[in-house]
């Protein structure tokens, strides 16, 4: 390499120019869709994926469109990266890069399972709710964490902790992992809502929802939270199967729920959790609504949230199937992007 006192002027122009693109061009392994009009114009989403069975890394790409192309949220996708060859292994449990968007976050929106994540990747997330910003939790999401390394300084956010128990799902979120509440891949859910909260904001235009995934148990629940939703246990996997009978559905589990969460520096976060959140389930437009509500609801534009959000999917939506392996291999953020 040339020393620079010999560069033309010119080079060092195109130089300066090249690292100041690479310093604000987004990372390659994240995916951002800069939301223009809209209410949420100047709120920054962000977006965490990384779970092995309920493919988020298929579910949150099309929330976070939607958000940006027709609600003005700038909305960032963070995503299980293998180191090796940067493409989306939600197999991964060690690694989400960017996570330092979160310091600039009006809000994170999350479906994450049995992540172990190194401290520095970490730090943001906990600094970013103990800031008392706010969380939308989807699915697997109350048992986000699984530290094998106890010795970790976050290892109190293992779902498994005793001396905090259940760990950031229970403590924050309201509920960690319990069970399968309906008989998983047999029995799907119905949002039943309950009429307590019929009027919440989060539930504007809200009122058909179903989901191919299994209602969760759900024991925990601060009394502090609100049930939104109700989950109800149907009878099979199609949205016209009859509620199942018995002790299941009496009473029925939580589906949607929202609380206030006070961190380690004595602010509050507003918590929005559902049980629901597989990619599958999203194909159901009124969750999807239920979802762009409450992104309206904890960054503070609850009075625009509109009596009928549009959720319509921006690109076609045909999610893969729940399961373990059945992620698409060698994909990468950048081929996400919107067509």
């Amino acid at each position: 390499m040339f020393p620079a006192a010999n560069l033309s002027r010119k080079t060092k122009v195109i130089a300066a120019l090249s690292l100041l693109t690479a310093l604000t061009l987004p990372a390659a392994d994240t995916l951002t869709f800069t939301g223009t009009k809209g209410p949420g114009a100047g709120k920054h989403l962000v977006f965490l994926s990384g779970d092995e069975e309920y493919r988020s890394e298929e579910g949150l790409p099309m929330l976070a469109k939607i958000l940006a192309t027709r609600h003005g949220f700038k909305s960032t996708v963070l995503f299980a990266i293998n180191p090796a060859d940067g493409t989306i292994n939600p197999n991964i449990t060690t690694n989400i890069p960017g996570m330092e968007a979160l310091d600039s976050a009006d809000l994170c929106v999350m479906l994450l399972r049995f992540r172990e994540l190194p401290d520095a990747q970490m730090k943001h997330f906990v600094d970013y709710f103990n800031a008392g910003k706010p969380i939308i939790a989807l699915r697997t999401s109350t048992h986000a964490f699984q530290f094998k390394n106890t010795n970790s300084p976050y290892a109190k956010f293992d779902w498994r902790n005793k001396d905090w128990p259940g760990g950031f799902g229970q403590q924050v979120l309201g509920e960690t992992w319990v069970n399968h509440h309906g008989a998983h891949g047999k029995e799907s859910t119905r949002g039943v809502i309950n009429d307590a909260f019929k009027s919440h904001s989060i539930l504007h235009g809200v009122s058909d929802i179903w989901g191919p995934s299994d209602v969760y148990g759900v024991v925990h629940l601060p009394t502090n939270a609100q049930v939104l939703v109700w989950g109800q246990v149907l009878a099979g996997m199609k949205p016209s199967d009859v509620s199942l009978e018995g002790l299941k559905n009496n009473p029925m589990m939580p589906l949607v729920w929202v609380r206030d969460y006070t961190g380690e520096n004595g602010k509050t976060s507003k918590i929005v959790t559902t049980t629901m959140g597989a990619a599958t389930d999203l194909e159901c437009e009124d969750l999807r609504r239920l979802v762009i509500n409450a992104c309206y609801w904890t960054t503070g534009l609850e009075k625009q949230i509109p009596a009928k959000a549009d959720a319509r999917t921006v690109d076609e939506y045909k999610p893969t199937p729940f399961g373990f392996g059945k992620f698409k291999p060698g994909v990468r953020p950048a081929d996400l992007e919107a067509r």
